[in-house]
């Protein structure tokens, strides 16, 4: 009778922890279905006192908008929470996406490879504020008139303030020949030379080969292959132990890789492209991988401890600087993380500063449209802040308001384009807009893009237009 007894009371509390085990997993598949289920368009139009809400299932929303597949990964309370596959990764080989399905990062790659850089800089073997030629063996950038008082710089490499040029990359395909870094940025491979074309430190401006630049001075310095020192320094001790910069891909991480779409749904030539530019677009990971970096710098940010970096080293990161840009990652109110955009893949890491939360999605597809449509779903599920729909109202123009911003707009070195009436809007053709963007009036000077919601902003003088400005690019109006 006292082995009974004392068998029971073991068992009621194996009983009610089975119990609460079972009550979280419904709770966190009831959250998952409720994100699954309540997309909606990221960008939305009032038209006068009415604006409708439409919600959409995330199978339904891939389908219609030819995305093949989908990963994502959620951090919640400083835990990876979930993590989940959608569709195919690739549909010619009949493979599914899975959480340990491999994308490319791209641009994302630039704050995982920035940490190896900042590393370097509190090991004392480089100075973040010193001409990076100091640093560099294999190669120089060559001075010009707007170095003679102002010098490239880590600092200024990392936050787009260094003048420099090429904004990204296209990446090369299977029987292309693969430059090396030196010939990239002597404009060898198929990209133009990497040069700095106005005083660095004067303002903002991406700048990919500014990145590839960095590549090359950590490997001049460590004298080992950029990958090797990544995996070994970076990588492996945030535990991305299956992600890689190695470029092209190694075959035995090809069966784990997506493939990347087009916009028609068209496979990618080759699968996908090869980037030896890794610093700027190189990194291939899982989204539950790639969470682990900003879960690191997030925790760091939070403890004030020291980690894979000194929480001095992020505190100084995690400064925005013109256009919300940190020494890596972008940096906003509420969050900072990465956006990135490979040949067929699509992807954004977010971070948020004031509580234990980020989110990863990533896409095989050049259309990435449905990545922001999962973040405001997942951050109204989790009550987190940033992630709101844009909102703009319309408020129609007569064509003879419209047709004073007819003309040909000269946006510098992105090239000439035209604005012509179209409809109740304008219309955007050429130059530097390869498919043409339709714009609707906000008021007489400002538009927004009717499918994104960018605002464009038109200088006025008298009532003559003399140009436009939008996500800070701008435009002359030149006839």
């Amino acid at each position: 009778m006292r082995i009974f007894k004392f068998l029971s009371l073991l068992f009621i509390p194996l009983i009610g922890c089975t119990e609460r085990a079972e009550d979280e997993k419904k709770h966190l598949e009831e959250r998952i279905s409720r994100i699954e289920n309540r997309l909606q368009l990221n960008f939305q139009i009032k038209y006068g006192d009415s604006t409708s809400v439409t919600y959409y299932n995330i199978k339904e929303r891939m389908k219609e908008l030819g995305i093949p597949g989908v990963s994502i990964a959620v951090l919640n309370e400083g835990v990876v929470e979930w993590t989940k596959g959608y569709g195919m990764a690739d549909s010619v080989e009949n493979r599914e996406v899975t959480p340990t399905t491999l994308f490319q990062a791209a641009s994302i790659s630039k704050p995982i490879a920035a940490t190896r850089a900042h590393q370097l800089a509190e090991h004392g073997l480089i100075h973040i504020d010193s001409n990076v030629n100091k640093y560099l063996s294999s190669w120089k950038l060559p001075d010009n008139v707007f170095t003679e008082n102002e010098k490239v710089t880590l600092r200024r490499m990392l936050n787009h303030s260094a003048g420099l040029t090429v904004w990204g990359f296209p990446g090369y395909r299977p029987e292309d020949t693969i430059p090396s870094i030196p010939e990239i940025l002597n404009g060898k491979g198929n990209t133009d030379a990497v040069l700095v074309y106005k005083e660095p430190g004067e303002s903002w401006r991406y700048s990919g080969g500014g990145y590839t630049i960095m590549q090359l001075m950590i490997t001049d310095l460590e004298q080992k292959p950029f990958p090797e020192i990544m995996k070994q320094e970076v990588l492996n001790p945030l535990g991305m132990e299956t992600s890689t910069f190695e470029n092209p891909l190694p075959q035995e991480y090809r069966n784990r890789a997506a493939a990347g779409y087009n916009f028609d749904g068209t496979q990618v030539d080759g699968k996908f492209r090869t980037y030896p530019e890794m610093a700027a677009a190189g990194l291939w990971t899982t989204p539950s991988e790639l969470i682990l970096w900003g879960k690191e710098v997030q925790e760091i940010l939070k403890s004030q401890k020291d980690g894979i970096l000194k929480a001095e080293t992020i505190n100084e990161m995690l400064i925005p600087s013109e256009d919300d840009q940190g020494l890596g990652p972008y940096v906003l109110e509420h969050t900072f993380g990465h956006g990135g955009a490979d040949e067929g893949f699509r992807a954004e890491l977010v971070v948020w500063k004031e509580t234990a939360n980020a989110a990863v999605v990533m896409v095989n597809s050049n259309n990435g449209s449905i990545i922001r449509e999962i973040l405001m779903s997942i951050a109204k599920e989790y009550n987190l802040p940033g992630y709101e729909p844009v909102l703009r109202t319309y408020v129609a123009q007569s064509d003879e308001q419209l047709e004073k911003f007819i003309g040909t707009y000269d946006f510098a070195e992105r090239g000439k384009s035209k604005i012509a009436v179209r409809e109740s809007g304008l219309e955007i053709t050429e130059g530097f807009f390869k498919d043409s963007v339709f714009l609707l009036p906000e008021n007489d000077s400002i538009f927004f893009n009717k499918n994104t919601g960018t605002q464009y902003r038109f200088q006025t003088k008298e009532g003559s237009i003399l140009g436009v400005e939008f996500s800070s690019v701008v435009g002359k109006k030149i006839d």
